[in-house]
């Protein structure tokens, strides 16, 4: 079965100047893969007739299907349906349908409907007419280009996401499904942490270079971690994920110590599962990471159950006043040491009585380090009851990406204390 082919095009100068941001491609590509429609590509285009004609020609030698959103506006800027009748051969005709919607739309909201309202009713000809309940702008259906033999579809809808996602649920996705004969598209996702791609690429090659043709592997490395998508391609969707299944139970004695969970399923996820399963609670103390191991527990909902509070423990003396850190140990080692963050697990452990606890301490940066502790120094601790493992991590000197970084570090660890694992 052919797969079949979209683009999106997206249109407006507040785009390619940053003003607003893109949100749309990212939805859409996700309701086109769910009825195995692939987004080959996404390209943004200004508010300049030839430009966005090239783009339409060029989207059309690529793909089925061409997206258009943007432009639609009833300002002198928005010339995307003037420019689509040129690309057409077309001419703007009144639609009585989209005149009486907006008509009503106005009439409904007591509010007079003006000659510049009045020419949103003003479409393509040749287009069919998409009802947008959310709006005033017309989604527009194009079905072929005058000399096409393939058949493509464009379709324009507004830039507003409301009113995109209204146009796209209601009547863009029913139409491609009638349209097109699409094969099946299924993503199934292995999540690992602790092992780098290059490392996570070299034990699983073999088996990578043994995929059957219609399975392909992706690899999206992230903070600390890299999932691993198989994307399987077929015309039965249950046969395909029994295909797609065999071959994450080939990989995963390969693996199996680095991966914490499979398809949505973050690391904080999995460790609350672990935790209610156990029955074991824990805490935080927090210096570097500023309560973001904390925000890490407490966006999962239901995490009261298991995680019961932590201790930013920015000062000093709250490290000495709060968790129990010895004067003399913060004097001898230093707030970022070994010693320190030990004592700073173990004290957050007995205050908040729980059963595991995560400390961190370190040189987020941009400034404040040393040479013998440079920005990026980081230590993190777990306790348990008669065990603690501390570990040293060395990052960089962007301060929001130690911070993340360092609290998925942390709750890895955690992880794998709740595992046994903690020796590796």
């Amino acid at each position: 079965m052919k797969l079949i082919l979209a683009e999106v095009v997206t249109i407006g100068d507040e785009i390619l100047y940053g003003q607003i941001t893109d949100t749309n491609t990212q939805w859409m590509s996700t309701e086109l893969d769910k009825i195995g429609i692939k987004t080959v590509r996404k390209s943004s285009v200004g508010d300049q007739e030839d430009k966005i004609l090239q783009i339409l020609e060029e989207a059309g030698s690529r793909a089925d299907i061409v997206l258009i959103t943007g432009g639609l506006g009833p300002t002198k800027d928005d010339i995307t349906k003037k420019t689509l009748c040129k690309y057409f051969g077309d001419e703007l005709i009144m639609n009585e349908d989209a005149l009486a919607f907006v008509t009503d739309f106005f009439n409904k909201r007591g509010r007079p409907l003006t000659e510049i309202n009045r020419q949103q009713a003003l479409i393509p000809s040749r287009c069919t007419y998409l009802p947008n309940k959310t709006g005033t702008a017309p989604g527009m259906w194009f079905e072929k280009k005058e000399g096409d033999p393939k058949g493509r579809i464009y379709v324009s809808m507004p830039g507003v996401p409301s009113e995109m996602k209204y146009l796209m649920t209601n009547e863009v996705i029913p139409r491609l499904k009638k349209y097109f004969d699409t094969p099946v598209i299924y993503h199934k996702m292995i999540r690992t942490i602790g092992i780098g791609e290059s490392l996570l690429a070299e034990k699983i090659e073999h088996w990578e270079d043994s995929l059957p043709a219609h399975i392909k592997l992706a690899y999206l490395p992230s903070f600390g971690q890299v999932r691993l998508r198989l994307t399987g391609v077929g015309e039965n969707e249950e046969i395909l994920k029994q295909q797609v299944q065999a071959e994450v139970d080939k990989v995963l004695p390969l693996i199996n110590s680095y991966v914490f969970g499979f398809d949505d399923e973050d690391l904080e996820v999995a460790i609350g599962k672990i935790l209610k399963s156990k029955g074991h609670t824990v805490s935080a103390a927090e210096s570097c990471t500023g309560g973001f191991v904390s925000h890490m527990f407490t966006k999962v909902p239901g995490s009261s159950a298991y995680f019961m509070g932590s201790v930013v423990s920015y000062d000093n003396s709250i490290k000495m006043n709060v968790l129990g850190v010895k004067p003399e140990t913060l004097e001898a080692h230093g707030a970022v040491s070994e010693e320190t963050v030990t004592q700073m697990a173990e004290g957050v452990r007995a205050l908040m009585k729980t059963d595991y606890a995560i400390a961190t301490s370190g040189v987020a940066g941009p400034d404040g380090g040393t040479p013998e502790k440079p920005v990026g120094t980081l230590w993190i601790a777990c306790a348990m009851e008669g065990k603690t493992v501390a570990r040293k991590i060395q990052m960089s000197n962007q301060r929001d990406t130690n911070i993340n970084y360092g609290s998925v570090v942390a709750l890895n660890l955690l992880r794998k204390m709740l595992i046994g694992d903690y020796e590796s």
